[in-house]
This record gives structure tokens, sequence and C-alpha cells, in this order.
């Protein structure tokens, strides 16, 4: 379920609720803000290919359950223009400069090194995100959407947090094959992650 189209139906971007670590849940107010039965709204969602469950809240509130979250990654992206104290010295995980910095700079390298291994960019399979350090990233490109609708995005901390949470996949998760091991749908997957990443995140090519 891209939220995208998720967004078109409710008529506002869901926000990502929790860790997604076990489930991948979006919250709507959609149908308060339009002023429309939530159960209505709730059997339009529930009829979207991708959603697993949609629970009414006492509150009018959504709770969207989808089955692969790395369907997010099939919508466009864009570069947060957001100017920052993204200083590059000191170079320690102290900077948040140098962290955002370094986590574009590492998403590029990716993509240097899939094309170098032979990677296959074709055949993206979204659910091949399923581990706990891939879906720590999609939680956080999840919120982009709902964020740039607001009036205060907040990119000056969220930024890091998206870096920080990439550095953890690119250590733990590799997006490239190790040793003799052949490239597969999860190195496709994890090149594809960092291909957003490296959208999303304003940075150089090297560091």
């Amino acid at each position: 379920m891209r939220p995208g189209r998720l967004a078109e139906v409710l008529g506002e971007p869901p926000a990502p609720e929790g860790t997604w670590e076990h489930e991948a849940v979006y919250l709507s107010a959609a149908a308060l803000r339009r002023r429309i039965a939530p159960g209505d709204l709730a059997a339009e969602v529930r009829a979207l290919a991708g959603v697993v469950a949609v629970e009414v809240g006492g509150n009018g509130f959504l709770r969207i359950t989808v089955d692969t979250p790395g369907d997010l990654l099939d919508d466009p992206h864009e570069p947060v223009d957001f100017p920052g104290p993204w200083q590059d010295l000191p170079r320690t995980w102290d900077n948040p400069g140098f962290v955002v910095r370094y986590a574009h700079a590492r998403a590029a390298a990716v993509l240097r090194w899939a094309r170098e291994l032979d990677v296959p960019r074709a055949g993206f399979t979204p659910c091949a995100l399923s581990g706990p350090h891939d879906r720590a990233v999609l939680r956080l490109l999840a919120e982009l959407p709902s964020r740039r609708a607001g009036r205060d995005p907040g990119w000056a901390a969220y930024l890091p947090r998206l870096a920080l949470a990439y550095h953890d996949a690119h250590e733990r998760a590799p997006a490239v094959p190790r040793g003799e091991e052949e490239p597969g749908p999860v190195h496709t997957a994890r090149v594809r992650l960092a291909e957003v990443v490296r959208v999303v995140l304003p940075g150089p090519e090297r560091i």
C-alpha cells in the first residue's frame, strides 16, 4: 500500500504510529477534518489493496495497518529543503551536521558500489525490507508526507533521526553483497532504500 494512494482516499497524508518493528500502522484524523462518518471512510480505506486492517477509535481517528511498509519507496520523493546547522566539522556523532551529511554520502556510496557489484536495480521487491533496521528507516521516511503538510515540519530534529537510523541500517543490514555472496532481492531493495535516503537527506556525494 503506497501512502500516496492512501492519502488520496483520506484527503490528506496519514501519520505513522509506533516503531513498525512488527506492524506498519498509520493514524488519520481525516474523517474529523472532513466532517464525514469515520465508519464510511474506514470502509473506503479497507477496500484498498495492501490494507490489512482499519480500526475506528473512540475519538474518530482511523488506525490503518498495511501489509508491506516498503511500498512507500514507490512513491515520489523530494529533497528536504532545509539549510539547517549542517556544519561538516567536527566529524563526530555529536555533530548533527556531520551525522546528516555522512548519511547522504553513505547512501551515495551504496549506489556506486551497487553498480560495481552488479546489484540489479530492476525487480524491486518491497517485502524484502522486513528486517528491523530496514523497517526503522521506512518508519521515519513514512513521516515525510505528513511533516511536509504540517505548519512546523521540525526538520532540525527529524533529519538527524532519519540519518542515524540509516547509519544503523547501513552497518547492520548491508545493501551490497559481502564476500562470495550473490546479489539477491534484499540487496536490490536496500539499494532502493539508499536511493531514497540519498534524495531526502542533504549532503555531499563523498566525505
